[in-house]
């Protein structure tokens, strides 16, 4: 018992200088290990299921389908009583309501049914449960110098990332837990100083083909805190 509560501080002291001595890289791929030990991403092939809860209006089921080695992507939801789908195959986009390809100018613009959208969407779903992997795309720029810092209580690790021109605007900060380096948050600004943009904190896991994914996903504002939306991971199939 003597020796385990010597050792205790020892320990946290190590945790804290070899964190200190992290680039934001070497951070970003440490979590990496903690989330995606087996490098399973690259080769991702599966269903996400997922109920975006928001405040005033009807939960929304998806079911995502993902094959990133073929470039595949595919996304189903219901909304209004009406099934919309959206797919990229590679270079190929299939946009339907109601199983068909046909639709009026008016519910083009209300369901939002377009390539463009399309490709939006799977950009939005691969990027985010993706995450930390896609931190190590082409375009992404990783402050080296790592900061510590409180959020909500907690102290984190938290690595700042930028993308170059073509591929991003805005400037995001991603708070890792620092002995297991889970990534437990993360924020973006479309301009830092109009404290703008969003903040997500991520609650719970779920494993999917070897990853560990937030099972919940909740979104704020910065501006005030207030409370957008959560996203919930449910049971997953695998391909």
């Amino acid at each position: 018992m003597f020796k385990k509560i010597l050792l205790t501080p020892i320990v946290f002291f190590h945790i804290v200088c070899f964190s200190q001595n992290l680039t934001g890289e070497e951070l970003i791929n440490k979590s990496i290990e903690y989330h995606d030990p087996n490098n399973n991403w690259t080769m991702f092939a599966g269903d996400l299921n997922i109920t975006m809860e928001t405040p005033s209006r009807e939960p929304r089921v998806s079911t995502i389908s993902l094959n990133l080695p073929k470039q595949y992507f595919k996304n189903e939801y219901g909304k209004d009583g009406n099934t919309i789908t959206q797919e990229v195959n590679k270079e190929t986009c299939t946009v339907l309501l109601n199983k068909k390809k046909e639709f009026t100018a008016e519910e083009e613009k209300t369901y939002r049914l377009s390539c463009d959208q399309a490709k939006r969407t799977r950009d939005y779903y691969t990027y985010l449960y993706g995450l930390p992997m896609k931190l190590k795309d082409p375009g992404t720029l990783i402050n080296p110098k790592v900061e510590k810092r409180s959020f909500k209580g907690k102290e984190y690790w938290v690595a700042q990332v930028k993308y170059e021109k073509e591929v991003g605007k805005d400037t995001w900060y991603f708070y890792f837990d620092p002995t297991t380096f889970a990534l437990e948050v993360y924020q973006f600004y479309h301009d830092e100083s109009k404290n703008d943009g969003e903040y997500i904190l991520l609650t719970e896991e779920s494993e999917v083909n070897g990853i560990k994914m937030p099972k919940n996903r909740a979104w704020f504002y910065n501006k005030d805190d207030a409370y957008l939306g959560t996203d919930f991971l449910y049971k997953n199939k695998t391909k």
